[in-house]
């Protein structure tokens, strides 16, 4: 491996915060094959790696989150095997869950076979061989997971792999993209928060393989939690628009408004408490001597002056004049 361990010092596949960047354009253009294989049995597993020519274009990089390990592949076409061989040096101790970024990837394992295309999802297991052809230039999210947080025995996990999980509803609808854009912000993330992440994204996994195998996958934690997050998200987009209702929300994440109301409930508030609390911190935010009441109110969803005073009222106590007022009594004071 030392064309692999001496790319270290090259500034094409520097250090990038917490996770790494390997590239085969490291290393001269012979070498390349080599030095890929090298740099995929350090991050992932052993595999054998085919080409049709005998230099290859890739860039991995790596990162940390949690008990996530997140690898991104973007490469040129080609076949990679994992064979009993291989898998008999007992390297395999994690799943790979693999998101297909761009490009399709031909995969098989356990007597099966499926096509996957970008924004597909795939769970591979290490403990057994797999096939995959790549047969154009691909971009793959890999996420390695402790088999044992997927709460699902070795048997149970062999009936989901090579299975294409579309993106078209259900769970899959908020993995896909959800997992996507963790690999590619994972490094923004530090200290409490990324082990928080980490554990709602290992629950989404886990409630996935779950619905796979026709299990309940509500049940399970994290999966709800990554779900609140994301209609967190959507409201705070939409804050401004005095239409946002519960019935909205519910429709734009394919659930039912009783199940968002629960979702709310487990944090000890309800939607339309949250939604107004958000829009009253924006209006206050906003409130100066020369802002009118009604522009502020009307910008931030509320339908008028008078609806926007009652619910600032029973929010702080006062009214938005009041608490103006005093508001530019204490910035004098701390001005004097």
């Amino acid at each position: 491996m030392s064309a692999f361990y001496d790319s270290f010092t090259e500034d094409d596949c520097a250090a990038r915060g917490r996770g790494q960047v390997f590239c085969t354009r490291s290393v001269p253009p012979r070498e390349s094959l080599e030095f890929w294989h090298d740099a995929v049995f350090a991050t992932l597993v052993g595999m054998d790696i085919r080409t049709e020519g005998g230099t290859y274009d890739a860039t991995m990089r790596t990162d940390r989150l949690g008990d996530l390990r997140i690898t991104t592949v973007d490469c040129d076409p080609g076949e990679v095997h994992r064979d009993a061989r291989r898998v008999a040096r007992g390297d395999g101790t994690e799943v790979f869950v693999a998101v297909q970024a761009s490009g399709t990837a031909q995969v098989e394992q356990d007597g099966r076979y499926t096509e996957l295309r970008a924004g597909d999802i795939a769970f591979f297991e290490t403990v057994r061989p797999y096939r995959t052809r790549f047969p154009q230039r691909f971009q793959l999210k890999i996420f390695a997971v402790p088999r044992h947080l997927l709460g699902q025995p070795e048997a149970a996990l062999g009936r989901i792999t090579a299975q294409a999980v579309r993106p078209r509803g259900g769970l899959a609808s908020l993995l896909s993209p959800f997992m996507s854009r963790l690999a590619d912000t994972s490094e923004s993330y530090s200290g409490p928060v990324a082990d928080r992440i980490a554990e709602s994204a290992v629950g989404l996994l886990a409630a996935t393989a779950a619905e796979q195998l026709g299990e309940e996958p509500a049940e399970l934690p994290g999966a709800e939690r990554v779900l609140l997050l994301r209609v967190q998200r959507f409201v705070r987009w939409n804050l401004a628009d005095p239409a946002l209702t519960p019935a909205v929300i519910a429709r734009a994440h394919g659930i039912s408004v009783r199940y968002l109301h629960r979702l709310f409930e487990q944090e000890g508030t309800t939607v339309g408490r949250w939604i107004r609390g958000l829009r009253l911190q924006e209006c206050r935010r906003e409130l100066t001597d020369t802002a009118g009441l009604g522009g502020v109110a009307r910008r931030w969803g509320f339908s008028g002056t008078a609806h926007f005073a009652r619910a600032f009222r029973r929010e702080y106590g006062t009214s938005p004049t009041d608490w103006l007022h005093a508001e530019r009594d204490r910035r004098c004071l701390e001005a004097s």
